[in-house]
C-alpha cells in the first residue's frame, strides 16, 4: 500500500501570486515522509525527564524545541511532546528510553499535514490568519495556535532566513494549504 500525502493532488510546483520583478519570494514546501510520535507522561508518574534522551536529544521545556539533523522534539504542553523525525529507527529509540509505566506513545505519522514556509515575509503571512504574537518566537521555539480557525502547531526552524513548519490535522490539510497560499499571493511565492 502506498502512503499518499493529504496534498498529493493539491500542491503544485511553480511561481504564484505577485512574483514579477521580486528578488525574494516566500518558499512553500510540503514536508512528507517523516515519522511523528506524541509522547505524554502519565500524571501518576514521578520520573524526572531531565535525564531522558531520544536520538541524543533531551525532552524540551515550555515552548522550546530540541533538535539535531534528523529529529525535532517539540514541547506541546505540560508533560506532552511531539517527536518529528526522518530517522527510521526513532520509534526504537523512544521505546528504549521510555517506560510504558510512565509514558504513552502514539504514532501520528499519517495524521498530520506539514507545510514549511521560508522567507523574510513569513511573519506577515502568519499575521493574516494567526492571532499569535510572533515577537520573541524565533529559532528553537514552538507554539500552538490557529490559522483561519484551523488548529496548528508552529515550529520555528530558523530565524535567518526565517523558516517555520506548520502542522495541522491531515483532514484540514487542504484548507490550511489554500489559506496559507492565499495569504502568500500578495508577496508572491514559490511552491517547491
Amino acid at each position: 500500500m502506498k502512503n499518499v500525502s493529504a496534498l498529493e493532488n493539491i500542491h503544485k510546483h511553480g511561481l504564484f501570486g505577485n512574483h514579477d520583478s521580486k528578488d525574494e519570494l516566500i518558499n512553500i514546501r510540503e514536508i512528507k515522509d517523516v515519522l511523528i510520535y506524541q509522547i505524554v507522561k502519565y500524571k501518576k508518574s514521578s520520573i524526572s525527564i531531565d535525564k531522558i534522551k531520544i536520538d541524543n536529544l533531551n525532552l524540551p521545556q515550555t515552548l522550546l524545541v530540541s533538535s539535531n539533523h534528523n529529529t525535532r522534539i517539540l514541547w506541546m504542553g505540560p508533560d506532552n511532546w511531539l517527536v518529528v523525525s526522518k530517522n527510521k529507527e526513532i520509534e526504537k529509540s523512544i521505546l528504549e528510553n521510555l517506560s510504558h509505566d510512565d509514558f504513552a506513545l502514539t504514532d501520528l505519522s499519517h495524521s498530520r499535514t506539514i507545510l514549511e514556509l521560508e522567507g523574510s515575509l513569513v511573519d506577515e503571512v502568519l499575521k493574516k490568519g494567526c492571532p499569535l504574537n510572533l515577537d520573541g518566537l524565533d529559532e528553537g521555539k514552538c507554539s500552538n495556535s490557529a490559522f483561519h480557525a484551523i488548529t496548528i502547531t508552529i515550529d520555528f526552524i530558523s530565524s535567518n532566513p526565517r523558516k517555520v513548519r506548520i502542522f495541522a490535522l491531515r483532514s484540514f490539510g487542504e484548507s490550511l494549504y489554500h489559506s496559507i497560499t492565499d495569504a502568500c499571493l500578495e508577496f508572491g511565492y514559490k511552491a517547491e
